[in-house]
C-alpha cells in the first residue's frame, strides 16, 4: 500500500519529464506502450480510500509534512485529479483549520485534489455548521480522521487574549476565551507573549477536540467503533512542521 494520502503504487504522480521519458520509451518499444489518461494519477477511488486504517492516513500526513519541509513535494498533475474527481470524491480525512492564509493544509502535508475536506474557520473552532460538515464528511462520505489543526502566532487566538471586538468577530473570539482561561501559564499572559499565545493554541485545539465530542453524537460513535479517529495537531509557521498532539 501506498504510504502517502496520494495513491496507489501503479499510479505515479508524474510531471512533464516524466511524461516525456515516458513516451520515449513506448517509442522505443515501437509503440507497444499505449499511452492513456490512466497513465497518470488521479484522484482517490472509493477502493483506495477503504483501504486505510485511521492512524495509516495521519502516518501519511506526517510523511507529506517532512517531504514539503524538504522541499521534495510529490510531482502531481493537478489537472488529472481535478478530472478523476468531478463525478466523485472519496477525502480519506477532514481538517478543522485556521483561516491563516501561511497555513493551507494541503500545502503543508502535501496532498491533493479530493485527498482531504478542510473547513477553515478564524481560530479553528467548532460550531453547529463545522459540525454539520465534519459529520457529512465522515458519515455520508467515508472520510476516517478528523484533525483539528492549529498554528503558532494566531491572530485570532491573539485577539482572544487581547478582548478585541469588532462585529461578527466579537462572538467568534468569545469561544476561544474558554481556553485562555483554562491555559496554564506562569510568565506574561498577554498576546505580545507568543509563547502564551501558542500554549493558548495548543489549549483551544484540545477544547474544540473535547467540545466536537460533546456536541456530536454521530462522531463520537463513529470513533468509539474505530471508523474514524478525532486527533489534533500544531502547525508552525517559522519552521514548516506539523505537530500531531496526543
Amino acid at each position: 500500500m501506498h504510504e502517502t494520502l496520494g495513491h496507489s503504487k501503479d499510479c505515479h504522480c508524474w510531471g512533464r519529464r516524466g511524461f516525456l521519458k515516458f513516451a520515449g520509451a513506448a517509442t522505443a518499444l515501437g509503440g507497444g506502450m499505449l499511452l492513456t489518461k490512466n497513465t497518470f494519477a488521479a484522484s482517490l477511488t472509493q477502493q483506495q480510500r477503504d483501504n486505510f486504517t485511521p492512524q495509516q492516513i495521519i502516518e501519511a500526513m506526517k510523511n507529506g509534512n517532512a517531504r514539503f519541509r524538504s522541499g521534495e513535494r510529490k510531482d502531481r498533475n493537478y489537472l488529472r485529479e481535478q478530472e478523476s474527481s468531478a463525478e466523485g470524491q472519496y477525502p480519506k480525512a477532514t481538517l478543522l483549520s485556521c483561516i491563516d492564509s501561511r497555513a493551507p493544509a494541503e500545502v503543508i502535508m502535501d496532498l491533493g485534489i479530493g485527498d482531504i475536506f478542510n473547513a477553515r474557520v478564524a481560530g479553528n473552532i467548532e460550531s453547529a455548521n463545522i459540525l454539520g460538515s465534519l459529520e457529512f464528511a465522515c458519515k455520508v462520505a467515508g472520510a476516517k480522521v478528523v484533525l483539528v489543526m492549529g498554528h503558532t502566532s494566531c491572530g485570532a487566538i491573539k485577539g482572544a487574549i487581547d478582548n478585541v471586538e469588532l462585529g461578527n468577530l466579537t462572538g467568534l473570539l468569545a469561544k476561544i476565551k474558554p481556553a485562555v482561561q483554562a491555559t496554564s501559564y506562569t510568565g506574561e499572559r498577554s498576546a505580545k507573549n507568543y509563547d502564551f499565545v501558542d500554549a493558548v493554541a495548543r489549549t483551544n485545539v484540545g477544547m474544540t477536540i473535547a467540545n466536537i465530542r460533546k456536541q456530536s453524537p454521530v462522531l463520537v460513535g463513529l470513533e468509539s467503533s474505530g471508523a474514524i479517529k478525532i486527533a489534533g495537531a500544531m502547525y508552525n509557521l517559522k519552521t514548516g512542521a506539523v505537530e500531531f498532539l496526543p
